[in-house]
């Protein structure tokens, strides 16, 4: 049990890597609050975590946008009044937007990118950080992508925004290391998620590929010559926010099967 006791707050956390992310930090002793933006799949959600043996006391869900300010505070300041603290922070939520050309970019779909993946990791690391501080031990763990350390063609705004991320990891990790929080982020490959599948043949569409050979481009890209597995990028979250990840912070792991290799 690495993290027994410890409360976690994630966003995007009803399906995906989230998902993943909040059953094994479950599995591990950890109470969860999830975000997102369906109320109806959130209580699903917790009906099935329910089902697989994890305690309904140790798992919430608050409904909202992570592009709305008000929302993801008001997540953050509701998890910390209905357990009494915070210990970790998983910036989950985020993805690619508008797929274009740069010369076909309109400024919203760039903002909107920024908002979705910057700002959002912004304004919840901003509002958890007070109590990590003040009980002197918190872990931030954002989870970027491997298009946050190069980048492809029409994914320039989500690239953009993932290297902001990552740099945001790497001040944040200098700010408060000193007082016992780390701060780091997770860069994973692809990883066929259900996200991937509903929205995966629009962008491989973009790119003017099929969706099955856009999954062999990623892979063929990768040492492991394979798609990662929310498993994976689970685990990578677990060391991260136990004990064990205390020495480890202002980071940006790979776990893209070797496509970034730095």
């Amino acid at each position: 049990m690495k993290l027994a006791g410890k409360i976690a707050a994630i966003t995007g956390g009803t399906a995906g890597m989230g998902r993943g992310i909040a059953e094994a930090f479950l599995a591990e002793g950890a109470s969860v609050a999830l975000f997102a933006r369906n109320a109806e799949k959130g209580a699903q959600v917790l009906e099935e975590l329910g089902a697989k043996g994890f305690g309904r006391d140790r798992a919430i869900f608050v409904a909202g946008d992570v592009m709305e300010q008000s929302d993801l505070e008001g997540f953050v300041d509701q998890v910390i009044a209905h357990f009494g603290t915070l210990d970790i922070l998983v910036n989950n939520a985020g993805g690619a937007g508008d797929l274009q050309p740069l010369v076909n970019l309109s400024d919203h779909a760039f903002d909107e990118a920024m908002k979705w993946n910057v700002y959002s990791t912004f304004w919840a690391t901003r509002r958890a950080l007070p109590t990590m501080l003040e009980k002197g031990k918190g872990r931030v763990i954002n989870i970027s992508s491997m298009e946050g350390k190069h980048g492809k063609p029409v994914l320039t705004a989500y690239s953009a925004a993932k290297h902001a991320v990552n740099g945001m990891t790497k001040s944040v990790a200098r700010e408060v290391g000193a007082a016992g929080v780390t701060v780091n982020a997770i860069c994973p490959g692809i990883v066929i998620t259900d996200i991937i599948k509903n929205n995966g043949p629009a962008t491989a569409k973009a790119m003017g590929l099929e969706f099955e050979e856009m999954i062999d481009l990623f892979a063929s890209e990768a040492a492991i010559k394979r798609p990662n597995t929310v498993e994976e990028v689970a685990a990578v979250a677990v060391l991260l926010a136990s004990e064990a990840g205390g020495g480890i912070t202002g980071q940006q792991i790979s776990v893209d099967g070797g496509t970034a290799q730095y």
